[in-house]
């Protein structure tokens, strides 16, 4: 199994390093494949890019949207790996040519002051190990064909993750209200996504708390200095070459992203 899981892992890497997307990794993989099958074939490319040298800087959660989770048949989220190499400032042109299908979506980010190596964590443990929050976006990109994922699929794809760009906003968490903040995405002057904090599982808060938990038992607990983009407070939207994105949650400030043409 172990070579076969690498033969997975590899053609996802090809598909993300020539920008051609690939059929299903689901029709491929046996019948008694679960989760952990695909979080395996994740964690091959993981280990590639940690040995090409790429840093990585925190995790991703997604499928925090019950509908999303709903019509997927999964009842938790997931999550993906971040690495240095994919960050963007605030307003910065990423180049769209190294994308396949790209979509963006509005979220808030966490950068950590302190680890979480509880077996189980709380709200509050999440709050007093948080530094700051920022406004994000992050760039999702299936290298599945059409976006035709399941969770193993996706779980497999990293997380579907692509790149990210945090705000410049620094904010303390007592200071914003995570459950009822509005956000609103804009394409020019256009409104394509609207959204509040409770799209993410109720409360973003939530989604950090099942990926503490989550890190822990798979033995890579969150570490200070960690960045986590909780999920999306809203509907992800198609990027076309020479796109730009702003985004505004209330009580985070702004945030803003250009694709090249």
């Amino acid at each position: 199994m172990d070579q076969t899981l690498s033969t997975w892992a590899d053609q996802l890497y090809k598909a993300e390093q020539s920008q051609r997307a690939i059929a299903p990794i689901r029709d491929q993989l046996p019948g008694e494949a679960t989760v952990d099958t695909a979080y395996a074939i994740q964690d091959i490319n993981t280990q590639r890019a940690l040995n090409q040298g790429r840093r990585l800087v925190g995790k991703k959660i997604g499928l925090t949207s019950f509908a999303v989770q709903k019509q997927l048949g999964v009842d938790s989220p997931d999550f993906g790996m971040l690495f240095e190499d994919t960050a963007f400032q605030d307003g910065q042109t990423i180049p769209f040519q190294k994308l396949i299908q790209p979509k963006v979506e509005a979220e808030i980010a966490l950068v950590l002051k302190s680890s979480l190596n509880q077996s189980q964590h709380s709200v509050a443990d999440i709050i007093a190990a948080t530094d700051y929050a920022v406004a994000a976006i992050e760039v999702v990109d299936s290298r599945i064909e059409n976006w035709k994922i399941s969770l193993l699929d996706t779980v497999a794809d990293n997380a579907s993750g692509a790149a990210f760009v945090l705000g410049s906003q620094k904010v303390n968490l007592a200071e914003v209200d995570l459950v009822n903040c509005r956000m609103q995405m804009t394409r020019v002057n256009e409104v394509v996504s609207e959204g509040q904090g409770k799209a993410c599982l109720d409360n973003p808060l939530n989604a950090a708390v099942w990926l503490a938990d989550e890190m822990v038992r798979r033995g890579r607990p969150l570490k200070a200095g960690d960045i986590v983009l909780t999920g999306a407070l809203g509907p992800m939207v198609a990027v076309q070459a020479g796109d730009e994105f702003r985004v505004e949650i209330e009580g985070f400030g702004s945030v803003s992203v250009r694709f090249s043409a």
